[in-house]
């Protein structure tokens, strides 16, 4: 799979020019244009990382946990056994993690789309907030948008469940019920994405002169200084 970074590059025009509080050698700089760069590099960071091959199952902090349904405590218990046996683990859960590739890459435009387009109508408190405070606010903005793109592309991938031994086992378990199941894993994507642009925000802000950025060296650096 390979990921085009240029899915997340560009920002929209910046709305007014702020001074950096406290900092009168800065003047002009637009704090508007920094939470959006902030923002895309964040993401742009994230989703390169996500979409490598095994991006979600080689993540600490975005590795997909296989639903608790395949192997739920109402399968029969020959199914039961099976779900819960560790090649048919490892199996489902590099599936997932495999499905969650398909909705990540849908979801990458969707958020460089919503980074160009957003209204901040506070850029100082989001520059001056917690770690992961511009993750929030794009999670705010977009709300329940990436479930609802992703999930044809993730119900694609899990489609790939259907081999002979674990189809053989999920026919032993009728509670089994795969919209759940997309849902499911849907969700936990969506949580994933955020919380690797978390992390990315996180790193940037401890440590913005890595970006190479001058914006955000300039903005995030002389936060720190003050």
């Amino acid at each position: 799979m390979i990921y085009h970074r240029r899915a997340v590059l560009g920002l929209g025009a910046a709305a007014g020019l702020l001074v950096l509080p406290g900092c009168s050698s800065l003047p002009g700089l637009s704090l508007t244009e920094a939470v959006k760069r902030l923002l895309t590099v964040s993401s742009q960071n994230a989703f390169a990382e996500l979409l490598q091959p095994n991006g979600f199952f080689d993540s600490q902090v975005a590795r997909i946990s296989v639903p608790d349904s395949l192997g739920g405590s109402r399968t029969t218990d020959i199914a039961n056994a099976l779900l819960r046996s560790k090649p048919i683990q490892d199996r489902l859960l590099r599936q997932v993690n495999r499905a969650a590739e398909q909705g990540a890459e849908l979801a990458a435009p969707i958020v460089a789309e919503t980074i160009r387009n957003m209204s901040i109508t506070d850029a100082v408190t989001i520059i001056n907030g917690g770690p992961r405070a511009a993750t929030s606010l794009l999670r705010g903005q977009l709300g329940n948008t990436l479930v609802d793109r992703m999930l044809p592309g993730i119900c694609n991938g899990l489609r790939l469940f259907d081999n002979e031994i674990i189809n053989l086992v999920l026919s032993q378990a009728t509670n089994v019920d795969f919209s759940t199941i997309n849902r499911d894993v849907t969700s936990k994507v969506n949580d994933a994405i955020y919380r690797s642009i978390g992390a990315q925000e996180e790193a940037i802000r401890a440590n913005p002169r890595a970006t190479n950025d001058p914006l955000l060296i300039a903005v995030l650096g002389a936060r720190k200084a003050y």
